[in-house]
């Protein structure tokens, strides 16, 4: 192998390296305006993420599996639509059920250091 293609293999694995990979968008049409005004909906939601009710969509399932990396990290490898609709979720809760969001907030951190997932600065 001469010396440009191993330049160009060792760019490659590289790139492969640095580029993180993003949590899916496949329910990124979801949108929480949708639900934090419903009680029975945004309380079905709440009760998966703090493990006090079943996971009953596979979208609560999907998020309440990357919560705790998302938080901890600061949604680094979330979407844009899911960093807005996160910002309108702790806006929301914050608002308007602070201490179930302290509650929560107390839950995605324990579940980040069982994890051993470091948290962003």
């Amino acid at each position: 192998m001469d010396k440009s293609s191993l330049c160009l293999l060792a760019l490659g694995v590289l790139a492969a390296v640095i580029a993180e990979e993003m949590y899916s968008d496949m329910f990124d049409h979801i949108n929480p305006d949708d639900i934090l005004p419903n009680d029975e909906l945004r309380n079905q939601y709440y009760n998966c993420f703090m493990d006090t009710g079943p996971c009953v969509t596979e979208d609560q399932k999907y998020f309440k599996e990357h919560a705790a990396e998302a938080f901890a990290t600061k949604c680094r490898k979330c979407t844009e639509v899911q960093k807005k609709n996160v910002e309108k979720i702790v806006v929301w809760y914050t608002e308007n059920r602070p201490q179930e969001w302290q509650a929560m907030v107390q839950k995605l951190m324990d579940d980040a250091k069982k994890l051993n997932i470091p948290f962003t600065r």
